[in-house]
């Protein structure tokens, strides 16, 4: 069985009959496994399914790459149609109280947009750990990825509170999945707050492989200045990354410079784009 990608929640939709809606959930399937990497923002992830003809019930185990709501939102939705119970393996910081503040804006909550206890009744069963999971032969999650370029920085403007006091969310709980193909690494990312270079550095090294084929997921230009842009541009050429399919917190002006950059190896990765990998 060749590793099938699919994506069934984005911001936008590759025909009419899909749901576009702000957020990310990517199926992946191995002969291994099935493993969804995050939920979406609401209903885009079931309506999408149903139009591809998936059944979201054979999902095994759910990964969440961090705790905002347009990753998460569509959980409640999702264990209704998976029907039983499934391990959802994330970091302990997706139930902190997450923020984000704008200039001119009182504070908006962007964490969870539910309580643990009634994902729970609902079948969820919370595997917490900031290290690495090892899901099944050739998957694997990030677990915490380091902050070790000198130009990727984490967005300023959120925020964590703790009773009446705020402080800067470093987003540790930001992580992404790892599949190992025969041509190379695929990372899945789901927004990368902690920079898409540290995530592949780090999935080299916990995953023992230098070539990284695909890089498939969110990568949080949005807003980068140009500076950043290009180093990221250098470091993916220099990382020799064959596959480029960016999208969601991407944005459309970053990635109108990165299908420039690399040509047919950049892919925009809408909502119902189908990948399929040695």
């Amino acid at each position: 069985m060749a590793i099938r990608i699919t994506t069934l929640s984005e911001n936008t939709a590759s025909r009419g009959d899909f749901l576009g809606e702000w957020g990310l959930s990517i199926l992946v399937e191995t002969e291994e496994a099935t493993v969804l990497l995050d939920a979406g923002k609401s209903y885009s992830i079931a309506c999408n399914a149903r139009t591809l003809g998936i059944d979201l019930g054979k999902i095994e185990k759910i990964v969440l790459s961090h705790g905002h709501y347009d990753h998460t939102g569509g959980l409640r939705e999702l264990l209704r149609r998976i029907r039983k119970k499934v391990e959802v393996i994330a970091h302990p910081d997706i139930w902190q109280a997450k923020y984000v503040r704008r200039e001119g804006e009182p504070d908006r909550y962007v964490g969870i947009p539910f309580q643990r206890d009634e994902l729970e009744s609902m079948g969820a069963v919370f595997q917490l750990t900031s290290q690495p999971v090892h899901i099944a032969k050739g998957v694997m999650t990030t677990g915490e990825i380091p902050m070790v370029t000198g130009f990727e920085l984490i967005d300023g403007a959120l925020l964590v509170k703790e009773g009446s006091t705020s402080k800067p969310d470093k987003v540790m709980d930001d992580q992404a999945l790892i599949v190992k193909t025969k041509q190379g690494l695929a990372v899945i990312l789901g927004c990368a707050h902690r920079g898409i270079i540290n995530t592949l550095y780090h999935a080299r090294q916990i995953a023992g492989t230098a070539e990284i084929h695909a890089l498939i997921g969110g990568s949080h230009l949005i807003g980068a200045s140009e500076e950043r842009l290009w180093q990221t541009i250098a470091a993916i050429r220099e990382l020799g990354v064959q596959r480029l399919g960016l999208c969601h917190c991407t944005d459309l002006p970053a990635a109108g410079v990165l299908a420039q950059e690399f040509g047919d190896k950049f892919f925009f990765n809408k909502a119902g784009t189908i990948v399929q990998l040695p």
